[in-house]
């Protein structure tokens, strides 16, 4: 998995690419943990994003409590596969899909 990031001003723009899963998911903790304080617009842009895995969506949804409290968070890019994923979990109805 690759993690492209793009900061201005307030808002934070993460670019996802390959699969989220339990080997690769401390890899987005950390780098969501070291880059959200301060952000009040996150874009989560997973149009390069393969599978995501349930350690993938716990993260997910971690960084939806962060941003609910200090602004919002956005999902974009999502394909057919990893948009099946979030419908079966629930997951589409949680979180901000564009």
């Amino acid at each position: 998995m690759t993690i492209t990031k793009a900061a201005e001003a307030d808002k934070l723009e993460l670019k996802v690419a390959g699969r989220l899963d339990t080997s690769t998911a401390p890899q987005l903790e950390k780098e969501l943990s070291e880059s959200l304080t301060g952000v009040k617009e996150l874009v989560m842009d997973f149009q390069d994003l393969e599978y995501i895995s349930s350690a993938g969506l716990r993260v997910l949804l971690s960084a939806q409590k962060i941003m609910n409290r200090q602004g919002s968070m956005k999902v974009t890019g999502v394909n057919e596969i990893v948009m099946e994923i979030f419908e079966v979990t629930g997951f589409s109805d949680i979180l901000t899909i564009a």
